[in-house]
Formats: C-alpha cells, structure tokens, sequence
C-alpha cells in the first residue's frame, strides 16, 4: 500500500471498491463499475465528481451490465 503525503486532504466520498477488482473486457470492474481511468484518478477527483460518479454514472454502468 502506498502512503499518501501528510498535506492530502481526506475527502468526504469513500472509494466504491468492493474487493472484487477485476476488469471485464470493457475495462470496468466487476466489482464496483468504475472503468481503469475512473478508478486511477479517484485520489484526485473532487468531492463532485466523486458524487456524480457515485450517484449518477455507477448506478447507470451497474443496471446495464447485470
């Protein structure tokens, strides 16, 4: 596990990872639905961005891959 730097803000959304982080051949997680890009760059999304993914995007990927 890398350590984060003492000045990173902890933000309020937590990680959507279930554990179970393995891409399709889409290149989403069967676990969570984030693509490898989305999962990448979670440490540096806003608050926002972090809130539509979870709100918007993920339910979405989630209803139409099941």
């Amino acid at each position: 596990m890398t350590a984060l730097p003492l000045n990173t803000p902890i933000r309020a959304i937590p990680t959507p990872c279930i554990g179970v982080c393995t891409l399709d051949e889409g290149g989403f997680c069967h676990g969570c639905h984030r693509s490898s890009a989305e999962i990448t760059r979670w440490l540096q999304m806003s608050d926002d961005e972090r809130l539509h993914l979870m709100r918007v995007v993920l339910p979405q990927r989630g209803a139409t891959r099941t």
